[in-house]
């Protein structure tokens, strides 16, 4: 379940959450809430690193299109 691929995944995915949920908690807009717990949360539930990596690419699309509004 766990190598260096998931891990690393956790990890990026999960700063770069942690980043938005910030960033969106600060200028209290909830959308980049939403997707910064969703890239923290979400490489808990998938082990597939082929997944993982495309909904965390998925995510990251979805977070550089409404990060603003």
């Amino acid at each position: 379940m766990f190598n260096g691929y998931t891990i690393l995944a956790g990890f990026v995915f999960g700063t770069i959450g942690w980043g938005a949920f910030s960033y969106g908690r600060k200028l209290e807009l909830w959308k980049p809430i939403a997707i910064g717990l969703a890239l923290m949360i979400y490489p808990y539930f998938f082990s597939n690193p082929w997944l993982l990596w495309g909904v965390g690419v998925a995510l990251l699309v979805t977070l550089w299109f409404h990060h603003g509004e």
